[in-house]
């Protein structure tokens, strides 16, 4: 056991210490539309068996993310609704066709924050829309003494909707999703031709795709500054001269991480702010820039802002009570609009940069 341990953190470190070499990335949300194809079945309340009142429905719908957590949508559904009578028993069916619009809530981006890589989001959404119905052939031909359908209506018939629901999105690829949408809809008491004194519902239970029509994230790798290579110094001639003697400037660089919601370092990282504190106190010549930083895969930017900002002032608050004089020091913070590893946990991270 204490082998396989060994063996694990081990690996860890070398994870670690290969990834601080790699370059940092910037991610940034696209703004961009959508398109949503889903079939499923609907429920249409009535007087009869749950069973016998089910019936299809599909779904098409386009629309236009606005940010992490806000998005609207066009969409058409329909199909068939069904209703019936308990005694004595009989059901009807009619089609209709609802095109409407509706307003999206990600509540997982807007509580947790955004996450190019999760794979669940959870959503709301509100709207409104027209119910078309049509086809009513079946409750026409059920209008005798045994069925009392004061509210019966034939042709085409067009009434308003309120609907609002609950998706869930789960991720394959940064344009491509599958959707899974339940729906409930109110409309007026005439919908079923039957007469009940309240309002009349339908319910929907939708499958299918979400694809992105274009870039929805984009990632920027930054660059690192190239280094400014001295020319070399110019030989009088015929006097021989010894070439410079190029002195290596002292130059450190401290990674401080923490654990989730901690912005205190501690352990291991409680020693790298101690060699750090001896290493600006041996060169004295020596300015330090401490920046925080938060990950983005967990908070949410305001949270993530207020981490960030909290692990560099401690920081630069241990080596001021160190004597290190302050105007030795810079402070900045990145909150998670910088990612400086491509690991999501290794951005919970102060760096500190100590050279002349």
């Amino acid at each position: 056991m204490k082998k396989i341990l060994f063996a694990a953190l081990l690996a860890c470190g070398l994870t670690a210490q290969a990834q601080t070499s790699e370059p940092e990335v910037k991610v940034e949300f696209v703004p961009h539309w959508f398109l949503q194809l889903q079939g499923g079945a609907a429920y249409t309340l009535g007087e009869a068996k749950f069973k016998d009142l089910i019936s299809p429905t599909a779904q098409i719908a386009a629309g236009y993310q606005f940010n992490p957590w806000l998005g609207l949508r066009l969409q058409v559904s329909g199909w068939e609704s069904k209703g019936g009578w308990v005694n004595p028993t009989q059901t009807y069916k009619w089609n209709y066709v609802a095109p409407g619009l509706d307003l999206k809530l990600s509540l997982t981006n807007l509580i947790f924050g955004w996450n190019p890589n999760r794979f669940f989001n959870l959503g709301i959404f509100g709207g409104g829309a027209a119910n078309i119905g049509f086809g009513n052939d079946d409750a026409q031909s059920l209008n005798t003494g045994a069925y009392n359908l004061p509210y019966l209506w034939d042709g085409t018939k067009v009434r308003p909707v309120g609907r609002f629901g609950l998706d869930m999105d789960f991720r394959i690829s940064d344009r491509v999703g599958i959707n899974l949408e339940g729906n409930a809809n109110i409309i007026s008491d005439k919908y079923n031709s039957k007469k009940a004194e309240n309002a009349d519902w339908y319910f929907n239970v939708l499958l299918g795709v979400k694809i992105a029509l274009g870039e929805t994230v984009r990632r920027t790798v930054i660059e690192p500054e190239p280094e400014t290579v001295p020319a070399p110094p110019v030989v009088k001639k015929p006097e021989p001269v010894k070439p410079p003697v190029v002195v290596k400037k002292p130059e450190l660089r401290t990674e401080i991480f923490y654990a989730i919601r901690e912005t205190i370092a501690v352990g291991s990282e409680e020693a790298k702010l101690r060699n750090l504190i001896s290493f600006l106190k041996e060169n004295p010549g020596t300015k330090v820039s401490v920046t925080g930083y938060a990950d983005a895969g967990t908070g949410n930017p305001k949270i993530n802002a207020m981490y960030a900002e909290q692990r560099a002032a401690n920081v630069a608050k241990a080596l001021i009570e160190a004597g290190i004089a302050e105007s030795r020091i810079t402070v900045d913070s990145k909150g998670d609009t910088v990612q400086p590893f491509s690991e999501n946990d290794k951005n919970r991270v102060t760096i500190a940069i100590a050279k002349e």
